[in-house]
């Protein structure tokens, strides 16, 4: 049986809940508390000085229909990317990094609830299967308080929310019935690494609760009658070379954690990107037998359900934000 095609974030609007969202999370910026750096800053009073280097607005960096997720995100349309200046990691290797770190002097101007509303409206009358939130931890409070805009002016679609997985614990609390597809990373499966080469303490202290509190809000992947996820889960894994990312690891906790009927897309476009290149174990590809490794010990996990990218992958996913148009397709 498919699920009810109407995203649930229209219940919260119809009832006056999803106003009510909107004020407990927008109270979270006042000494910031939005995701788990907790720095404190009054960011109602347009302070950008913590970590994620973003204030009271946001910073749009891109707005596209996106071809390149996975299928059950992609379709045949695209998902309607909003892609979010400013980050709480800052991983060496980043793909983004030129939206990512640091965000205070980059070009994109400070977009209020109402421009965030209208590229989510732009992009429904392009016809993408859905609103997909690309690194929005740092901003939750004002992407959803875009997205009540722009539901009081028609939009329907699904909304997607796509994170690096260290998520603040009462912002995600607020999240649930808003929501409809969680798209989170398990970046590491061993906090040593998540600090070395993503700046990060405790991140599985922070992102295994997030991922199961996602996993409470939506259950498992379901699809559309047109094979387009509706609701549910689908866990990222990025494979590092040298076995940075504890990926092993990684995928044992995600069937422990969250069942082996959990999905998971295992990728294999990482590239040395960032500061990468000047990183001895990170300034490679990765090679062909550690990632029929990977392979291996994703069976040896009992993870059947979701996608593995081809190793070519490297060589088709790399944005370039620093175009006009669309950054995944020159």
């Amino acid at each position: 049986m498919s699920p009810d095609p109407r995203p649930r974030y229209l219940e919260l609007a119809a009832s006056g809940e999803l106003d009510e969202r909107v004020r407990a999370l927008r109270a979270l910026l006042g000494a910031c508390r939005v995701c788990p750096r907790a720095c404190g800053v009054d960011r109602l009073a347009d302070d950008a000085g913590g970590r994620c280097g973003t204030g009271r607005q946001v910073r749009l960096a891109s707005s596209c229909a996106h071809r390149g997720e996975e299928p059950v995100i992609s379709g045949t349309r695209g998902a309607g990317t909003l892609f979010f200046a400013g980050c709480n990691l800052r991983g060496v290797f980043c793909q983004n990094h030129e939206i990512r770190q640091p965000c205070r002097e980059r070009r994109w101007p400070r977009a209020h609830s109402a421009g965030v509303a209208e590229a989510m409206l732009d992009l429904q009358a392009q016809g993408v299967h859905s609103i997909e939130l690309v690194s929005p931890s740092h901003v939750v409070p004002q992407a959803v308080e875009a997205l009540g805009s722009a539901a009081a002016r028609g939009l329907a679609l699904p909304l997607v929310y796509n994170s690096n997985g260290y998520e603040g614990g009462e912002a995600l609390r607020l999240l649930d019935g808003v929501v409809d597809v969680y798209l989170p990373d398990l970046k590491y499966g061993d906090d040593a690494l998540a600090a070395r080469y993503s700046g990060v303490t405790g991140y599985l202290t922070h992102a295994l609760p997030a991922l199961r509190e996602m996993k409470r809000q939506v259950g498992d992947l379901a699809l559309g009658d047109d094979g387009v996820a509706r609701r549910g889960l689908l866990v990222r894994h990025l494979v590092l070379p040298s076995d940075l990312s504890a990926t092993r690891t990684a995928l044992r906790l995600i069937a422990a954690e969250l069942g082996p009927a959990t999905h998971v897309s295992v990728m294999a476009q990482y590239y040395p990107a960032h500061r990468a290149p000047r990183v001895p174990l990170l300034c490679r590809p990765l090679r062909p037998r550690e990632y029929e490794r990977v392979l291996e010990w994703l069976d040896e996990a009992g993870l059947e359900h979701g996608f593995v990218q081809e190793l070519e992958a490297e060589s088709c996913y790399r944005p370039d934000f620093g175009r006009d148009g669309h950054p995944f397709e020159g």
